[in-house]
């Protein structure tokens, strides 16, 4: 079989594959109800939040981009000549929303970085030096997850010794935080080594990448207080800010496959946050940021 053909295949298959996914997810999900009991009572402020965090998923998805597009066009990675062309910013955003595809059908989103790969050898057409774009693409995928996980985690944690003598947990949940905290310490402190040998990257983009990781999730915690301010579940104020980090850093942190996420992210939210409605404001980001770019990534890839 034709090497471009086999790959309009295997986006194909990813594509469908995941639109079969959210619309069984859409035809199963149980709080339809409340989540309308929430809407019919919302006032004109807090539609504008919701405006303003669906505004806000571009945005999001640009940072995203712009994350990519500089790891992949890192001088040290291109001159081991994996693919000695750069990225534009329009091509990453172009892999960026695809990719989303991929994600949702493999557990905790392997498959986006993989994707990206399929859809860039698609488009070039060729392998490039030094055994193909593979190499490359997996590289930086790991670079681009740790250093994003760095940031969820070295924030997370920061707001957790902020807050946690005023967090009122049950004992399993004391118990998981613990455990999370020593494994977390120890992270922090191996991931720039592992990185810094098996990724063969410049401890320059590491820091780089990790800055750009902390903007993107700046962009995530205004989408969250947006959401959760909309839909009645907290009042904005500074105080709220530590828990959108540890919200974030639990949620990153609890093995899940794409298929339970939109559950994980309710669950969670309800012990962060403490009420019904914290649920549905997770479940309506996890949709905002995911649902919706993956419909774009979809009719991109259909009109490419």
């Amino acid at each position: 079989m034709d090497k471009r053909r086999l790959i309009y295949i295997i986006e194909w298959v990813i594509a469908l594959a995941a639109c079969g996914w959210l619309v069984w997810k859409l035809a199963t999900y149980e709080d339809y109800a409340a989540l309308g009991e929430c809407l019919r009572s919302m006032g004109w402020t807090q539609w504008i939040a919701i405006v303003v965090c669906i505004a806000l998923m571009p945005v999001n998805m640009a940072l995203e981009a712009w994350r990519w597009r500089t790891l992949w066009n890192d001088e040290m990675s291109r001159e081991q000549g994996s693919l000695n062309e750069p990225l534009t910013l329009n091509d990453a955003q172009r892999q960026v929303y695809y990719s989303k595809l991929a994600g949702l059908i493999t557990p905790w989103r392997l498959g986006e970085y993989p994707a990206r790969g399929v859809l860039m050898n698609g488009e070039n057409g060729a392998n490039g030096e030094n055994g193909g774009i593979w190499p490359k693409v997996l590289s930086m995928g790991a670079v681009g997850s740790a250093t994003m996980t760095v940031a969820i985690v070295a924030t997370g944690m920061i707001a957790l010794s902020l807050e946690i003598g005023n967090w009122q947990l049950e004992n399993e949940y004391i118990y998981f935080v613990g455990a999370v905290l020593v494994l977390l310490i120890l992270a922090l402190v191996l991931a720039p080594r592992v990185l810094k040998r098996y990724a063969d990257v410049s401890r320059k983009l590491i820091v780089i990448s990790i800055g750009q990781s902390l903007v993107r999730l700046a962009c995530w915690c205004v989408q969250l207080a947006l959401v959760l301010y909309a839909l009645g579940a907290i009042s904005i104020q500074p105080s709220v800010i530590s828990f959108l980090f540890i919200y974030y850093l639990l949620v990153t942190v609890t093995p899940n496959v794409p298929v339970a996420e939109a559950g994980v992210r309710g669950a969670w939210a309800i012990v962060v946050f403490g009420t019904v409605n914290a649920a549905l404001a997770g479940v309506v980001l996890w949709g905002i940021n995911t649902l919706l770019p993956c419909v774009v990534g979809l009719f991109l890839s259909k009109k490419r």
